[in-house]
């Protein structure tokens, strides 16, 4: 089988800083974070920004532009922003950092969803900052906005700036809604899928979830028109991450998505993750790729095209 693409998925904006007192909230700490798991195996980092001083989700490129300078000039990994930001931020917001800076790749979510954060409630109580509660209450009455116009808006930005979409899959309707883009020539392909699960919403963990997704992508795009990778919430990053690398796929592991190393037991960084996803890789006889073998599995532009 081919060399898997191990990303790491450094802080997001769905766990926030009480959850875990080992996620990197400032521009430092993301990027050393980010630095250490690409040392530990990661070809890609997905990067997202938070406010440093109370560690709530950012999309300004003042807190991006110190990220993104550090990583590459400590590494060669690729680097995949966000434009998922957080869900009280418009497309617009989310997508503004761009054109700014040029990325390898970023993500492109692929429709619009239930994106639910609460169930956090029941399973803390202290807080470290005032937002944290409000925030995950919010997400019982909110609706991720990712609209036809939104994807036109993303399809235009991408493409003048040479950017590969990492297309966001959380539920099966989200790959018609790509077939459609597709079929309008607004992507095209060889795309780059991420299969996200476990998010409530959207698709569940189950081991035929993820291969229902792959069968039907297989249907729409045919099997040589996609790359894919899974993301599995909790618990289910490394389920998921195993039936992923069995059946010839890639995997994102990082404390965006899970904070725990084992049950019950917080993973202390996002490198921890990674290399138990290398452990994981070498069961299976697949090797991690390298940052540029990664660039040729997936046909990107290359690090010294990018703005920062």
């Amino acid at each position: 089988m081919e060399k898997v693409i191990i990303t790491a998925a450094i802080t997001g904006a769905a766990t926030v800083p009480s959850l875990t007192p080992y996620l990197p909230l400032t521009p430092e700490q993301i990027a050393e974070s980010a630095i250490d798991a690409v040392k530990a195996g990661a070809a890609i980092v997905h990067i997202h920004a938070r406010h440093p001083d109370d560690g709530s989700p950012s999309a300004r490129p003042e807190h991006f532009r110190p990220i993104l300078a550090r990583i590459k000039a400590a590494t060669d990994a690729v680097i995949c922003i966000t434009t998922g930001g957080s869900p009280t931020m418009t497309v617009q917001e989310r997508a503004a950092n761009v054109p700014e800076f040029k990325p390898e790749m970023c993500s492109f979510n692929l429709g619009s969803m239930n994106f639910a954060l609460h169930t956090a409630l029941k399973r803390h109580s202290q807080w470290k900052y005032p937002w944290e509660p409000k925030y995950l209450e919010m997400s019982k009455d909110f609706v991720f906005k990712n609209t036809f116009l939104d994807f036109e808006h993303l399809c235009r930005v991408t493409r003048e700036n040479g950017v590969k979409p990492e297309l966001e899959v959380y539920d099966v309707g989200h790959l018609y809604n790509l077939a459609f883009l597709v079929q309008e020539r607004l992507i095209e392909p060889p795309l780059h899928l991420q299969f996200v699960m476990g998010v409530l919403g959207g698709i569940g963990t189950m081991p035929e979830d993820l291969t229902f997704l792959k069968h039907k992508a297989d249907l729409l795009f045919g099997p040589k028109q996609f790359t894919w990778s899974v993301v599995g919430v909790g618990v289910a990053q490394f389920h998921l991450g195993a039936i992923s690398l069995q059946m010839g796929g890639h995997i994102r592991v990082g404390l965006e998505d899970n904070i725990y190393i084992r049950k019950g037991v917080l993973a202390k960084s996002n490198a921890e993750l990674v290399e138990r996803a290398v452990r994981l890789a070498s069961e299976f006889d697949r090797e991690p790729a390298t940052p540029d073998e990664a660039r040729r599995i997936l046909g990107l532009k290359g690090k010294e095209k990018v703005n920062f």
